[in-house]
């Protein structure tokens, strides 16, 4: 078999274990990896691997692969600094309290409404390298910071103009149903309509609209509002995913999965019949702790009976100006783990194969396996519970994306 580049001397977390009793990470020692064209031909064990020549072999010296990380819910583009407001919540102020005197999402709006695409994709960079050089080969990146046609265009181009000048697979997310703009107030109803009936069709002609999201909560949207929204996604062909149950339980998960929706967010009040929902259509939970943590929240997302229930749980940064700004998808996991119980192995799952369910890319992304891209992490670690054990470390020897 031909190749470009075959990886030896490598031990493998393929994310391909099945069955209770399997290992679930997929663990192989002593393996081999080979890819041609961007894709991976085989992963396994180097014994059982078949006759191969390639342009390169890389002897890893012993280092652990694995998928590349996903990072599957950040608002990584956006202009501003929100850091007077985590001042205010170290001093009693609520996220509630913030928003509804001007703050929070909508000081972010005003400043990134006067910010050009190119000053959105500088101030983006520093992030996105961030999350690079933490074995990241994915991003998710929401817009919801213009809140205007053109606004929101904007962010949608800064979002596609980073991965044109990084290695790096970015998924766009319209969120223009992320707060109710100044403008509008008081008629949310014919903001949505507008959101639904104008800008993403326009959006989405464009090219720019890879899924929709919304806020469903007290201080946002409501199911009603949310399901007018993800009606019109759906009828333009678009998955949609939801930031639901974050400070309330308005029924936002059920809702989504209601519509077949890749994944829900957030998830603290989440409760059984929003899991019953979930499971059935098969949505991703994903856990955000980074603003669990710095919301200096007490209520948890409901992680056993999430585990019960067979739902996926996939784990990212939320990366945004005021409630996680967190570019370390490694510190996420040991926070799902710290904080929220997860195992070592459900961190793993969180940050490449669900992940990529979540974002709708099962199969393309986030297992080692035959036909899948080659988007590898190579680790500088004695053992996989490293990852998420570490806290700050930087264990990235050398991150592949599409095979280089």
């Amino acid at each position: 078999m031909r190749c470009d580049t075959i990886w030896t001397n490598a031990h493998l977390v393929t994310m391909a274990g099945k069955g209770p009793d399997a290992d679930a990470l997929g663990r192989i020692e002593n393996g081999l990896i080979a890819a041609r064209d961007g894709v991976i031909v085989y992963a396994g064990p180097a014994a059982a691997a078949p006759a191969l020549e390639a342009d390169a072999t890389v002897d890893c010296q012993g280092r652990w692969i694995t998928p590349g990380l996903i990072d599957a819910h950040t608002h990584l583009v956006f202009a501003g600094n929100r850091s007077d407001e985590w001042e205010a919540r170290l001093a009693g102020a609520t996220y509630q309290d913030i928003a509804r005197a001007g703050g929070g999402i909508m000081a972010t709006v005003r400043a990134t409404r006067g910010a050009s695409v190119d000053d959105l994709v500088r101030a983006a960079l520093p992030r996105l390298d961030a999350l690079l050089a933490q074995g990241v080969t994915c991003v998710e990146i929401k817009s919801g910071y213009g809140l205007t046609l053109e606004a929101e265009r904007a962010m949608l181009l800064a979002a596609r103009q980073l991965g044109q000048v990084r290695p790096v697979r970015i998924v766009t997310t319209f969120l223009g149903a992320h707060a109710l703009p100044p403008e509008w107030a008081g008629n949310a109803d014919g903001y949505i309509a507008q959101l639904a009936d104008d800008w993403l069709p326009t959006l989405a002609a464009d090219g720019l609209v890879d899924a929709v999201d919304a806020f469903c909560e007290g201080i946002a949207f409501s199911p009603a509002q949310v399901d007018r929204l993800f009606r019109a996604a759906r009828a333009l062909g678009l998955p949609v995913r939801l930031h639901a149950e974050q400070l309330s339980n308005l029924g936002g998960a059920a809702l989504a999965a209601s519509h077949g929706a890749l994944c829900a967010d957030h998830l603290e009040h989440l409760d059984q019949a929003g899991i019953a929902a979930m499971a059935q259509a098969g949505t991703v939970a994903v856990l955000l702790p980074g603003a669990f943590y710095f919301m200096r929240e007490t209520i948890k997302p409901p992680i056993a009976a999430l585990r019960a229930a067979g739902v996926p749980m996939a784990i990212a940064t939320d990366c945004n100006p005021g409630t996680s700004p967190l570019t370390a998808l490694l510190l996420a996991m040991n926070m799902g783990a710290t904080l929220f119980g997860l195992t070592v192995d459900e961190c793993l799952a969180g940050a490449t194969v669900h992940a990529a369910r979540a974002l709708g890319l099962a199969g393309t992304l986030g297992q080692l396996v035959p036909g899948q891209r080659a988007d590898l992490a190579i680790w500088n670690i004695a053992r996989p519970a490293d990852l998420v054990h570490g806290m700050g470390a930087a264990p990235l020897h050398a991150r592949i994306w599409s095979g280089k």
